[in-house]
């Protein structure tokens, strides 16, 4: 049973607005991600499901609205008045450091508000080899233990210990989606399903907070979209650790997910539990291309 703790929000999203130029993308977007929790975000094609990840990870800065990141425990609404007021990007609050993330860039939404991010066209480097994939995800702290190279010139130990945790890391993790057999192949040369499982591997070797993964299931087969599902409930229950998921195959969404938020033109149309969001007409509808009258009438809903 998950503690109240897990049933903390670890991300909120309140009224974000993305406009490019007179288009609105993205039209005053609210929701939660439970810590914990599987959460995906649905809805047909142009919906606005990548911009709104987009703007969580820092490759967008939004129109407007807020993105609370909270990496410990529920911000109270007085430190988060309190930091939304100072102009700051971060602070530590009673609950442990809380983060806005539209403030803050990408590269310091990875590396300081720990959330990780995979792309729905596979961003591997292909030349190099499975276990210098996952140990180039570590980049940061490798840099930080041999004091921006001077300590690893002159061979301190930190370096070393640290070199050698980041080894056995990506050694976890290969084991963990079945390749450490195929360590030194090099990347690219990875059947396809496999690059989808490294990639996810990549991102979970910089120990994130929040996994945000960019249509996981695209490509995949009926088998190894069922070992993705296996992987990702293992990540969930196992690390702790909260996804974020953008996914167009609805059986991996019904499954895995514990909750839904969908989005047509921009904007949230449905917001629940699987359960409820592939009964309800305006999702059926948004999917099918008919009116929610229609949809009432033949009594339909999405398959999971």
């Amino acid at each position: 049973m998950a503690t109240q703790r897990e049933r903390e929000p670890l991300l909120e999203v309140e009224h974000l607005m993305m406009q490019f130029g007179g288009l609105v993308a993205i039209n005053d977007l609210s929701f939660s991600a439970r810590r914990g929790d599987i959460t995906a975000i649905i809805g047909p094609n142009g919906a606005g499901k990548t911009t709104v990840f987009n703007c969580i990870t820092g490759f967008y800065k939004p129109s407007s609205g807020r993105i609370l990141l909270s990496s410990e425990g529920s911000a109270t609404p007085s430190d988060i008045d309190v930091l939304t007021r100072s102009g700051r990007r971060s602070m530590a609050a009673a609950a442990g450091r809380i983060y806005l993330l539209e403030r803050m860039p990408d590269f310091e939404i990875a590396s300081q508000a720990k959330v990780a991010r995979t792309f729905q066209n596979i961003r591997l480097f292909t030349g190099m080899t499975v276990l210098e994939n996952l140990i180039v995800a570590q980049h940061n702290t490798l840099m930080r233990a041999s004091g921006w190279t001077v300590l690893g010139m002159f061979g301190a130990g930190s370096y070393y210990r640290a070199e050698a945790r980041a080894v056995d890391l990506a050694r976890y993790w290969l084991d963990r989606i079945g390749l450490l057999d195929r360590a030194d192949v090099a990347a690219g040369d990875l059947p396809y399903g496999d690059q989808r499982r490294l990639e996810i591997a990549r991102a979970m070797c910089t120990e994130p907070v929040l996994l945000c993964l960019d249509e996981p299931a695209a490509g995949l087969n009926p088998r190894e979209s069922a070992t993705l599902n296996a992987l990702l409930k293992s990540i969930q229950s196992e690390h702790k650790t909260s996804i974020l998921l953008i996914e167009h195959d609805m059986s991996v969404v019904m499954e895995i997910s514990d909750h839904v938020v969908v989005l047509e033109y921009g904007t949230k149309i449905s917001d629940g539990p699987p359960s409820y969001v592939r009964n309800d007409p305006k999702v059926v509808a948004a999917y099918l291309g008919v009116e929610d009258d229609e949809v009432a009438l033949a009594g339909v809903g999405i398959a999971p």
